[in-house]
């Protein structure tokens, strides 16, 4: 696509989860540092919830891949399930061999002697469940009760929910105010600031390739802050179309108006910040040169 032209290895803006991409800004940064603190001292279940596209899974694919030798991870991406198919993915996720027909004893039984023998080869087991808003009500007491698991020295599961703020208000619930309390460690990943996303770009430039001088203009960061509010997603598919654009038109630079065109193209950008940043027949006449580029 537009790699070669502005002498890229690959597309700096994916929105598909990449560590090798992981920006350590202060927010994310203190919300890693959390992460593994709490990990490291054996905590039972902890806590990060952010907006839509605030990078929650790219942290937790981040963390995972951060904790090292003495670890033994589990990911369930879709807890959406109820308490023995949640069992089973944590006893998939363990390597465990189960019976075709194992009853919810036999299942019980053998995931805390995996757990068992884990900590005996002095491991640590932390299961990371994403969406974590989404786990039904019972699930989550499944869960708590999975944490009652111990030697006399340390917990033998810890657990990592990562999910919409919908979780907070879940968790209010009187019905699982004993896992709530349980929950030790806990950090809220909010948005990118102005100065972030200009040192965000930049970032996913240089891991992309990118070796030339400014690719954004000042004008193209302060448009992506306005019409993102610091949204890494909303960030990353405004900068992909902004680039595609300058690309299309020839252009060794992004600038602003780019920017402001891709805004107008983007879902989730609101209505009245669309309006701000585009308007008149200079934007319509852009947007058809937005169309040729995009066409297949």
């Amino acid at each position: 696509m537009y790699a070669a032209h502005f002498g890229l290895r690959e597309l700096p803006f994916g929105i598909t989860p990449d560590t090798s991409f992981f920006f350590g800004s202060p927010r994310s940064q203190e919300a890693l540092n959390t992460l593994l603190v709490a990990a490291r001292s054996g905590e039972g279940f902890i806590k990060i919830t952010g907006e839509v596209g605030t990078g929650k899974t790219l942290l937790c694919r981040k963390f995972m891949a951060t904790l090292g030798e003495g670890f033994v991870t589990a990911y369930i991406p879709n807890p959406y399930l109820e308490p023995r198919t949640l069992m089973l993915a944590l006893a998939d996720e363990l390597e465990i061999e189960l019976e075709r027909d194992v009853d919810q004893h036999q299942l019980l039984k053998a995931i805390n002697l995996r757990l068992l023998a884990l900590a005996a080869q002095d491991l640590r087991v932390v299961l990371c469940l994403d969406e974590a808003q989404a786990i039904p009500v019972d699930s989550l007491e499944a869960l708590r009760l999975l944490t009652n698991l111990e030697t006399e020295k340390r917990k033998l599961l810890q657990i990592v929910l990562f999910g919409q703020p919908e979780l907070n208000r879940k968790l209010q619930l009187d019905s699982i105010r004993q896992l709530a309390q349980r929950i030790t460690f806990h950090y809220h990943l909010g948005p990118l600031n102005r100065d972030d996303i200009d040192f965000y770009v930049a970032h996913r430039l240089r891991v992309a390739g990118f070796t030339g001088a400014r690719l954004f203009s000042s004008a193209a960061i302060r448009s992506l802050y306005k019409a993102s509010g610091g949204v890494p997603r909303l960030v990353n598919i405004m900068a992909h179309k902004a680039m595609m654009l300058s690309y299309g038109q020839g252009k060794q630079q992004v600038a602003g108006g780019h920017v402001a065109i891709a805004a107008r193209d983007t879902v989730g950008v609101g209505r009245a910040i669309r309006q701000w940043l585009t308007g008149g027949a200079v934007v319509i006449g852009a947007l058809g040169v937005f169309a040729w580029v995009v066409a297949p």
